[in-house]
C-alpha cells in the first residue's frame, strides 16, 4: 500500500535501469509523495533508461523520461509539477496557508533548479569523461559548484529540522536531489544535511516507495 494496479492514479517508471541508478530514478519522488497521504498508485513500466522509447510513453512524455502521472484527464510529466499538483491535493504534502505554501513551492523549485543542476553537472562529469585523461580535470572543474551550492543550503537550513515549519514537497524534491549527490562527502562535510537527509529517509513513507521502486527492478532484472 499504496501500490495498487487497481488504483485510478498512474505513475510510469523504467522496466529496468543499471544497478547503480536502482533506488535513484525520479519517479521514486512521486511514489514517495503518493506513500506520505495514502493515495494508491498503479504502475507503468516503460522501456529503460537508455533504450527507445514507444510511441506511446513518447506521446505522454517527449524526452522520453520518467515519471509521467495520469490522474484523471490529466498527463503530466516533469516531478516537480506532478509534486505541485499532488500538493495539492492534501495538506500533508503542502500547507493550507497562501504564504507557506507559496514557500514550499519554492523550495521544490530550488530543489530541482539550483541544487540538483550543480550536482548532476558533477555527475555527468564523472561518467562521462571515465576512462579519459581528462576525466579529474572535469570533476575537479565541476566539484566547487556543486559544494559551493550545498553548503549554501547548509546555511540556510541550519538547526531547523525542515525547510519551513513542516515536512512539504520542497523537503521530499531536496532531499532526493541531496541523496543522489554523486559524491557521498559533499553532503557528510554538513552535519546538519546530513542529519536532514538521514530524518526524511527513514520516514515510513520513503521505505515504501523506495521497497516498491526495487521491486519493480527485481522482477526485470534485464
Amino acid at each position: 500500500m499504496p501500490v495498487d494496479q487497481a488504483a485510478a492514479i498512474e505513475v510510469t517508471a523504467y522496466r529496468w535501469v543499471p544497478p547503480m541508478a536502482r533506488g535513484f530514478v525520479k519517479d521514486m519522488r512521486i511514489r514517495w509523495a503518493l506513500e506520505e497521504i495514502g493515495l494508491p498508485y498503479r504502475v507503468r513500466l516503460v522501456g529503460g533508461a537508455g533504450g527507445e522509447k514507444a510511441p506511446e510513453h513518447l506521446a505522454d512524455q517527449p524526452f522520453g523520461q520518467v515519471p509521467v502521472l495520469r490522474d484523471g484527464d490529466l498527463t503530466l510529466f516533469e516531478s516537480g509539477a506532478i509534486l505541485v499538483h499532488l500538493g495539492a491535493r492534501d495538506e500533508r504534502l503542502l500547507p493550507g496557508d497562501p504564504a507557506q505554501r507559496d514557500r514550499a513551492i519554492g523550495w521544490t523549485f530550488a530543489a530541482l533548479n539550483s541544487v540538483e543542476p550543480m550536482t548532476q553537472a558533477l555527475l555527468l562529469a564523472r561518467h562521462t569523461s571515465e576512462g579519459q585523461p581528462w576525466q579529474a580535470e572535469a570533476v575537479a572543474a565541476m566539484r566547487p559548484y556543486a559544494e559551493k551550492r550545498i553548503g549554501q543550503l547548509a546555511a540556510v537550513l541550519g538547526n531547523r529540522e525542515w525547510l519551513e515549519d513542516r515536512f512539504t514537497i520542497g523537503d521530499l524534491a531536496m532531499v532526493d536531489v541531496l541523496r543522489a549527490a554523486p559524491e557521498p562527502d559533499l553532503v557528510a562535510a554538513h552535519a546538519n544535511l546530513a542529519a536532514y537527509v538521514a530524518r526524511a529517509t527513514a520516514r515510513p513513507a520513503f521505505q515504501a516507495a523506495m521497497a516498491a521502486q526495487l521491486a519493480d527492478f527485481d522482477s526485470n532484472p534485464a
